[in-house]
């Protein structure tokens, strides 16, 4: 497994290298050999907290992501996005099918997470469909029509490239547009 780490507002020192090194060595059990691990730390100003981003592209458009943040221990954050991805190894197995080590589950237990069982109970279900009209608009007035209806995301077609897009509020406070790919 190939593992690359990040920093952003923070030094990444020897200690920490070692204790990522160290804890991802677990996840190699589950992970193809020529399979790459990035890690992104970083430190929010506002508030001090370390987040722990951890991204595993195993190809074929499909993308593990897990992030989780703490006050003060970048250790326990580090633990905590580790078993996210591994709650995802385990949950999407048969999805990953040949993407992961044939005997990655030959080890009953988990090395992250307590409660296998929970996984299949914590998939999400659908309790809500929802059909709504699409319409072409321009980026800025679909920028103002999902200001104006209070949501965080809105569905509509680009009048430019006449292809659905979807525009989202981010975390930061601005504003991202996702447009698909042929």
């Amino acid at each position: 497994m190939k593992l690359t780490i990040y920093a952003k507002n923070m030094t990444v020192t020897p200690n920490i290298t070692r204790r990522i090194e160290k804890k991802t060595e677990r996840m190699s059990r589950y992970l193809l050999p020529d399979t790459e691990m990035q890690i992104r730390l970083s430190k929010e100003d506002k508030r001090g907290r370390r987040v722990v981003e951890i991204t595993v592209p195993m190809g074929n458009n499909v993308i593990l992501r897990a992030e989780a943040s703490e006050a003060e221990n970048l250790f326990l954050a580090i633990d905590q996005a580790l078993a996210k991805i591994e709650r995802q190894i385990h949950r999407h197995r048969t999805k990953l099918g040949k993407r992961i080590r044939e005997d990655a589950f030959a080890q009953i237990e988990p090395e992250y997470i307590e409660d296998v069982e929970a996984i299949e109970e914590d998939a999400p279900q659908i309790v809500r469909r929802k059909t709504f009209p699409v319409r072409p608009m321009s980026v800025e007035d679909a920028a103002i029509q999902m200001e104006m209806l209070g949501h965080s995301f809105f569905a509509f077609v680009n009048a430019d490239t006449e292809a659905i897009n979807i525009l989202y509020q981010r975390k930061d406070g601005g504003l991202g547009l996702m447009e698909p790919e042929a």
